[in-house]
């Protein structure tokens, strides 16, 4: 076996090219890789051990039923030298973290054929800080082909048999997200991971709002394992409210009523390229285009809550989050200056709203979630203001702003979320209702989601966690003309109100009913909860 003394990457050796990852996966010396909780070897069975060279060590090296595992290999030494044992303790990676194996192999300019055999690498998914995923590599040097194809093999036949993870996805990409980046974004960083992990996809750029949606009603899916998302919040709710209205479509059932939807029947991925990604960051905790796609890569699922929204008679769309009032116009206004950069437009229709901020007289019909757990965690992080029984309650008033959220609604400028309280998938909903005060005082409000402190302690808001939510703006309201924005919103009723769902416009006359329903779509990725409470088997820090 060769001595080499440059490092574990074959790039480092000298006499021609190679076969190995894109630049995006980078290769973590032996050393770094250090062992937290490790599973018990002990009781497992050993499929494989040899000898391979890993970073400058020689190293005796096991696979066993959930881990690989490896020590360097030295001369017998003096009993208790404790310096030794601590320099040159087993180190190892479970083998769930593993995402592709590959023949590393050198090429030279003159040479024929497949190259010159160095061995095998090993891509691994880890987690390092805020809970961000990253690519690795791990080269495990030996130059028997031989020995090499029996690992190898062995290797394959271990990822095989992670049937949770998809072989094949359908990529829809929206080329107008944020600042025009998500084509960038998808063929830079998404499609060189998808590719190591052999995972075949077919994409598709759609060219209009309303493309998602029409091509998933009629597309063939039959083959595929997940729908992934390359957008904003917008592009992924759109995309999530296709796979629904499908699967109620499959289902035999009525789309233009909905009291109880079949869940979506494939899973969803969301990579972050819009503005804000609240969708994504309220499910990795972080807005961050590598750890979605290793989500998606290892199979990750989270079940989540969706809204139905629904006027009288008529459900409207699928959902994960809305807002009335405050949020609602300042969205209409910056609909109609589209032509703006996305960051100078939210700021300019969020000024032009305060400038014109004036209340909705309205009454709110609310059933509150009955949960005493929810209820105990309300209580001991400072959320009371909610009667909790199984009838309908009701208020009435001015109202600046409603918020309605089934999930936590992170992003950039609220890390802790507009609804910090609220989970992806406990079947609740955060209502929240701003009543009217002052132009200052709501301003302070606002503010308080980009701080620390709690957002909610103001007298003018409460909150209450909930199941359905019934808002019926007053026929007295003044309502909400378009006009007044020299927009093209305008309806045949002439007096809508705007509703911002998942960063879309909606525009309803009359009453809206929000139903959540629990656990209705798949997405790839872990809860925070999920995330934090999960073992970190190896560090790259």
């Amino acid at each position: 076996m060769p001595r080499r003394r440059r490092g574990g990457r074959v790039s480092a050796l000298e006499g021609g090219r190679e076969e190995e990852a894109p630049p995006a996966a980078g290769a973590v010396p032996s050393a770094q890789w250090a062992s937290g909780r490790q599973p018990e070897a002990a009781a497992e069975l050993i499929l494989l051990r040899g000898i391979f060279e890993i970073g400058r060590d020689s190293c005796d090296v096991v696979l066993s039923e959930r881990a690989l595992r490896w020590q360097p290999i030295r001369p017998e030494r003096l009993t208790g030298d404790s310096k030794y044992d601590f320099l040159h303790k087993e180190e190892f990676v479970e083998l769930k973290d593993i995402f592709s194996v590959k023949l590393k192999r050198r090429y030279s300019i003159k040479q024929q054929g497949s190259g010159t055999l160095l061995g095998i690498t090993l891509f691994i998914c880890l987690k390092t800080e805020k809970n961000k995923l990253k690519d690795s590599t791990l080269d495990l040097i030996n130059l028997s082909e031989d020995h090499c194809d029996i690992w190898f093999r062995q290797f394959k036949k271990i990822l095989a048999g992670f049937s949770n993870r998809p072989k094949s996805l359908k990529i829809l990409l929206n080329p107008q997200s944020h600042k025009k980046e998500a084509t960038q974004v998808y063929y830079e960083k998404v499609e060189p991971l998808l590719k190591i992990a052999g995972i075949k996809t077919d994409v598709t750029i759609t060219e209009y709002e309303g493309h998602a949606l029409s091509l998933l009603k009629e597309c063939e899916l039959q083959g595929f394992d997940g729908v992934v998302c390359v957008g904003g919040d917008g592009s992924a709710s759109e995309v999530a409210h296709a796979l629904l209205l499908r699967a109620q479509k499959n289902a035999g059932l009525e789309t233009d009523s909905i009291l109880t939807p079949v869940g979506a029947q494939l899973p969803l991925g969301v990579i972050p390229a819009g503005s804000t990604n609240v969708l994504a960051h309220s499910l990795h905790g972080v807005s961050h285009v590598v750890t979605a796609t290793l989500h998606i890569i290892m199979g990750h699922i989270q079940p989540v809550d969706v809204c139905t929204f629904s006027t009288i008679g008529k459900f409207l769309r699928f959902g994960f989050s809305a807002m009335f009032g405050f949020g609602g116009r300042a969205l209409a206004v910056a609909e109609n200056h589209r032509w703006m950069s996305p960051n100078q437009r939210m700021d300019f229709a969020i000024m032009k709203a305060l400038a014109k901020l004036k209340p909705e007289e309205c009454e709110i019909s609310f059933l509150p979630f009955n949960s005493s757990q929810d209820l105990e965690e309300r209580r001991a992080q400072g959320y009371p203001k909610s009667d909790c029984n199984n009838q309908w309650q009701m208020i009435q008033g001015q109202f600046l702003n409603v918020s309605i959220m089934a999930i936590p609604c992170q992003c950039s400028v609220a890390p802790r979320g507009l609804a910090p309280n609220t989970r992806l998938n406990n079947g609740s909903m955060a209502l929240i209702t701003a009543r009217n005060t002052s132009r200052p005082e709501f301003i302070k409000h606002l503010k308080r989601y980009a701080s620390i402190k709690n957002q909610f302690n103001f007298p003018f808001v409460d909150t209450y966690t909930v199941e359905e939510v019934k808002v019926c703006p007053k026929s007295n309201s003044s309502g909400h003309h378009p006009e007044e924005d020299h927009g093209p919103h305008e309806t045949a009723s002439g007096n809508c109100f705007p509703w911002n769902v998942d960063g879309d416009l909606m525009q309803v006359a009359s009453e809206v009913h929000v139903r959540v329903h629990p656990r209705l779509i798949n997405l790839y990725g872990r809860s925070m909860e999920e995330m934090n409470d999960s073992k970190v088997t190896c560090s790259c820090l």
